[in-house]
């Protein structure tokens, strides 16, 4: 057995960062898997807005828990679950959550301090690791500041300001630390000198290449909202012409096969829908891969609609 958990902690080097393109629901998950990503996490912007709400900490716990289940089911890959500030203020409600999260199969988990205070995340993230002893879980928790995504404080203050939220997030437990916004090569070299776990940022206008990410002291990047609301304007282009024009062309141009599509999806149920009683395929409690392959049934191919 793989420890799935253990393997997406190693990932976290910069002398070779892990490159996170943030996926919304199962199918972007496998497609991504199958691209070569080496992890998995979700955008809570792009699972909020597929399941029909906003990015802004309302969406039902039991959703995020059925998507993470699903999402595990079709992928051999650590996965890693946004969970915005926890859906509570209650430190022992977002504990559970994170539990509920870890027990469908993440491995990582990450949290933000939004517009809160840093105390109130503190207390959620001891909350969170003290579930996880109890339960004898390994989950890397990511603990988000926005400090310059929302301009918390006066820019001459923000690494300073950062670097005193990341000294009390470690201290409460985290494993990493999460800066969206942060682009400046001085300012993440000043964090990346002084915070004690792995940095991460966000793509983001006038960010550096990876490639000189790295030796500026970053360990993670992730891809963000970005990859769904650039397929989702060019989704919302192409309804709009062929409502306006009936217009076919653009459907048939460009296009992953369905019989791509199909093969990407083969065998990743679980296999009591193939008419078998064992565990889903490659899963054991959500949390490790089987060495084995149970070949499914075969899938009937059907024509593009």
């Amino acid at each position: 057995m793989i420890n799935v958990a253990a393997a997406f902690r190693e990932m976290h080097n910069p002398n070779k960062p892990l490159v996170l393109p943030n996926i919304w629901d199962a199918g972007s998950a496998r497609i991504f898997e199958d691209a070569g990503a080496p992890a998995l996490a979700t955008t809570s912007a792009g699972v909020c807005w597929s399941l029909g709400y906003p990015d802004s900490d309302v969406l039902p716990v039991r959703k995020l828990v059925e998507l993470t289940a699903n999402i595990v089911r079709v992928i051999r890959l650590p996965l890693s679950v946004d969970v915005e500030e926890g859906y509570s203020d209650d430190p022992a409600e977002v504990a559970e959550t994170v539990g509920a999260v870890a027990d469908a199969g993440a491995v990582g988990i990450n949290i933000e301090d939004g517009s809160g205070t840093p105390e109130a995340l503190v207390a959620k993230v001891e909350a969170i690791r003290g579930m996880l002893a109890r339960k004898g879980l390994e989950v890397f928790i990511n603990a988000r500041t926005d400090v310059y995504l929302r301009g918390l404080v006066d820019e001459g203050k923000r690494v300073d300001e950062t670097n005193r939220r990341a000294a009390l997030y470690h201290k409460a437990g985290a494993d990493g630390l999460f800066v969206p916004a942060l682009t400046a090569a001085n300012e993440i070299k000043a964090i990346s000198n002084e915070v004690k776990m792995p940095l991460n940022v966000i793509a983001w206008s006038g960010l550096a290449p990876v490639a000189e990410l790295g030796p500026l002291g970053v360990s993670r990047l992730s891809a963000g909202s970005g990859i769904p609301q650039v397929l989702w304007k060019h989704a919302a282009e192409m309804a709009r012409d062929f409502v306006q024009t009936g217009n076919s062309t653009p459907m048939a141009e460009n296009l992953m096969p369905h019989a791509k599509l199909q093969e990407l999806f083969h065998g990743r149920w679980p296999n009591f829908l193939a008419g078998r009683n064992e565990e889903p395929w490659g899963i054991e409690n959500g949390r490790k891969w089987k060495g084995t392959e149970l070949a499914p049934k075969p899938i009937t191919q059907k024509p593009t609609k």
